[in-house]
């Protein structure tokens, strides 16, 4: 996963809840939902993760994720 380049401390767990693709405008992109648990289990933020291709040469690569907290607020965004 990409718990190191997102910022979470290393106590805390980045669990994968939901995982889909798509296909449009000469990209296939997966997308990734994670919540990130504190030391007592809790969920204390959740992610977006999309990692998009390129499907014609150069094939380039990009990943870029947002951050919310529990309601659902946009709280930090940026490419990993």
């Amino acid at each position: 996963m990409h718990k190191e380049k997102l910022g979470v401390p290393n106590e805390h767990e980045l669990v994968r809840t939901s995982s889909t693709s798509e296909q449009r405008k000469g990209r296939d992109t997966d997308i990734y939902g994670n919540d990130e648990k504190n030391i007592a289990g809790e969920v204390i933020a959740r992610y977006v993760v999309r990692d998009s291709m390129s499907i014609y040469p150069p094939q380039s690569t990009t990943v870029s994720f947002v951050k919310y907290d529990l309601s659902g607020t946009e709280i930090e965004s940026g490419t990993i």
